[in-house]
């Protein structure tokens, strides 16, 4: 897609705040209007628009998706996404420990298990953890009371949670992100251990390292989406 607009700015729009193009509202690729519920994430997503030259490149703005997606994606298929999100505790990364070698075992467990211990004492929700192959059985109650938290959020959150949790294939981790416990370099860092613990060991090929560059970039957005939600004044 062509670049035809010549200024972007952001405006306030139905009790929330708006993006326009020379003057005109956006909309989402749904048809609906793009209303966003801080002023910084509206002057953020200009930012976006405003960096794109001659053509238009989606890939480069992020926090576009992540709003689209909450306006257009998850009010229609909430119970789903609440579902998708939630269901990580049952298998959480953060709960399946190596058994071999000793060096792995020692840093997941100084890594994870303070998140795990964190995650019980806020949630009152204590996970199994296991070794091996051998699957966790997690309480109803520990499950019930993760389900009752990501279904809690609004839609914008939820989506930024959702994001987060399916790039750092943990629940645990993507809350302890965004309750501001970790910061999305740590996070990211913490679901990358097993990986990162091969890499030392045997390096990195091209493609590993291409897809764990996008995870990383991915996590970013959503921390900062997250971040952006709240103007600077509330903060």
């Amino acid at each position: 897609m062509k670049r035809t607009y010549k200024t972007v700015a952001t405006q306030p729009h139905d009790g929330g705040w708006g993006v326009a193009l020379d003057g005109k509202p956006m909309r989402t690729p749904g048809k609906n209007p793009l209303t966003l519920p801080s002023e910084a994430l509206a002057a953020a997503i200009v930012a976006e628009w405003d960096a794109q030259r001659e053509e238009i490149r989606p890939a480069t703005m992020p926090l576009t998706r992540l709003a689209a997606t909450a306006i257009d994606r998850t009010p229609s298929q909430r119970d789903l996404i609440v579902a998708e999100t939630a269901n990580y505790a049952d298998t959480d990364l953060v709960c399946y420990r190596a058994d071999h070698p000793p060096a792995l075992m020692v840093r997941q467990h100084a890594v994870w298990q303070k998140l795990i211990d964190w995650a019980a004492r806020r949630y009152g929700a204590t996970l199994a953890v296991t070794s091996g192959i051998v699957p966790a059985r997690q309480a109803p109650a520990t499950l019930g009371a993760f389900a009752a938290i990501v279904a809690a959020q609004d839609e914008f959150r939820l989506t930024a949670l959702h994001s987060l949790t399916a790039s750092c294939g943990s629940l645990v981790i993507a809350l302890a992100l965004f309750e501001g416990r970790l910061d999305a370099d740590t996070a990211f860092a913490a679901s990358q251990l097993d990986e990162t613990f091969q890499i030392e060991a045997w390096a990195e090929d091209a493609e590993a390292t291409k897809r764990r560059s996008a995870l990383a970039e991915d996590i970013q957005a959503a921390a900062r989406f997250l971040d952006l939600l709240v103007n600077s004044a509330d903060k």
